[in-house]
């Protein structure tokens, strides 16, 4: 039988990893913890990656022998600080914000698709008028915008008679200067 399928090869090393394991769980509740909740929210690129990161090196000192677990659980540890150092620098400084988070996009506008900013973000057609769906409209020209968040969500502003120049909580979004109807 090959070694991988014998489970009770190394009894010793078996307790070892589910020691590991317990230990990097409760560093990984600690990190959530004092990090926030960004680490478990609907993720933006950057957390996303940190996360996997973070899963990575998890992995790795649980399972892998020539990986320390003090060597992992530090890594993991200076990854929650430079997290957490990250977002408060973001917090203060706009042009960090552009570096490490992306904008959000706008995708259509009264109705009209802006292709270039669908064909640069890969957002089809389908995806917007499901989003559009998913809010109870039925016409394209239902809605006055649809924005593709940081997240990867689609929001969708419902039509009403407002300018984009108005529209406050749309300042960040990244549009094109000249927009159809505008």
């Amino acid at each position: 039988m090959p070694e991988a399928f014998n489970i009770t090869s190394d009894w010793p090393r078996i307790a070892e990893i589910a020691g590991n394991a317990i230990l990097f769980y409760v560093m990984i509740i600690v990190m959530v913890r004092l990090v926030g909740k960004r680490t478990t929210s609907q993720l933006n690129n950057f957390d996303w990656i940190i996360n996997v990161t973070v899963g990575s090196l998890a992995a790795s000192g649980i399972l892998l022998k020539n990986v320390a677990t003090l060597d992992a659980l530090v890594a993991i540890a200076v990854l929650a600080l430079c997290q957490y150092a990250t977002t408060r620098l973001v917090w203060h400084s706009r042009r960090l914000a552009h570096v490490v988070k992306a904008e959000p996009t706008l995708l259509t506008h009264k109705g009209k698709f802006l292709r270039d900013a669908m064909k640069r973000t890969r957002i089809t057609e389908e995806e917007i008028k499901s989003a559009l769906r998913e809010h109870g409209i039925t016409k394209n020209d239902g809605a006055n915008w649809v924005v593709l968040e940081t997240n990867g969500n689609l929001s969708v502003v419902p039509r009403q008679e407002i300018k984009w120049e108005e529209a406050e909580t749309l300042s960040d979004v990244r549009a094109p200067n000249r927009m159809p109807g505008r």
